[in-house]
C-alpha cells in the first residue's frame, strides 16, 4: 500500500467475502433455493451481477422484477440462510492477514465496525466460527437499515456508530454492490478480490483492490 499515506479515522468491514472467503457457499445456496422456492435457474452472470451484495428481498427484486411480499421474503430467507449455514458449517476460515490487521488497528487506536447485509443469526454463526465475536462491537446488520446495499445507508450508519464521518473512514468490501454502497456514502474503498474481479470493483468505486489483508499491518505502521 505504499504511495497511499492516508490514515483512516475508522475502518468499516463487510463480513461475507471480507472477513471470510465464503461466497461460494452463499452462491450454491442461492442457486438451490432460487430453483426450489422461486422456480428460477440462476446463471453465473445472475450470481455475479444480481446476487452478490444486498439483502435477500432486494436481490429477489433484481432477479424477478418484483419486490417479494412479506410471506415469500420470510420463507426464502429462512430456507436460503439455513442452507448456507449447512454448507458452511465447520468450513469458515478468516481471510489471510485479518487478525494481524485488526491487532494493528487496535494498537493504533483506530476503531472498526461491521457493516453487513447478513442477519443476526448469520452474523453470530460467522463470528463464532471465526472467533471474532468479541472484536466487533459496533455492527450494522441487514435488519438495521431500510435500504440495503448498493444504497449508501449501511455505511453511513456504520460510520455514525463509530462517531465518525463516512468520508474519514476506510471501507473493505468484496462485491460490486457493496463497493457502490461504501463509495456512495463517501468512504474510501479498498476491495478484496474474493468475490468479484478487480476491474469490476474499481469501476464500481474502489480506489484499490487486494487479494487479502496480508501486510496490511505493515502498511499501517
Amino acid at each position: 500500500m505504499s504511495g497511499w499515506p492516508w490514515r483512516p479515522a475508522g475502518v468499516l468491514f463487510d463480513m461475507d467475502g471480507v472477513l471470510t472467503d465464503n461466497n461460494h457457499f452463499h452462491r450454491q445456496a442461492w442457486q438451490e433455493v432460487a430453483a426450489s422456492v422461486l422456480g428460477l435457474t440462476l446463471s453465473g452472470h445472475d450470481l455475479d451481477t444480481k446476487v452478490d451484495g444486498g439483502r435477500n428481498p432486494e436481490i429477489i427484486e433484481r432477479l424477478t422484477g418484483t419486490y417479494p411480499d412479506e410471506a415469500l421474503a420470510a420463507r426464502f430467507h429462512e430456507v436460503k440462510e439455513g442452507r448456507y449455514r449447512e454448507l458452511a458449517a465447520g468450513a469458515l476460515r478468516e481471510v489471510a492477514g485479518l487478525s494481524a490487521y485488526l491487532d494493528a488497528l487496535e494498537s493504533r487506536g483506530i476503531p472498526f465496525a461491521l457493516v453487513t447485509s447478513a442477519d443476526r443469526v448469520n452474523v453470530e454463526f460467522g463470528m463464532q466460527a471465526l472467533g471474532l465475536g468479541s472484536r466487533f462491537g459496533p455492527r450494522v446488520l441487514g435488519e438495521d437499515v431500510t435500504q440495503g446495499k448498493p444504497h449508501p445507508q449501511p455505511f453511513l450508519l456504520g460510520a455514525q456508530r463509530l462517531g465518525l464521518s463516512a468520508a474519514d473512514c476506510l471501507a473493505h468490501e468484496d462485491a460490486v454492490n457493496g463497493v457502490r454502497s461504501a463509495a456512495g456514502a463517501g468512504c474510501r474503498v479498498v476491495a478484496l478480490t474474493t468475490t468479484a474481479p478487480g476491474a469490476a470493483l474499481r469501476e464500481a468505486g474502489a480506489e484499490r483492490t487486494a487479494p487479502d489483508f496480508t501486510s496490511w499491518a505493515d502498511w499501517l505502521a
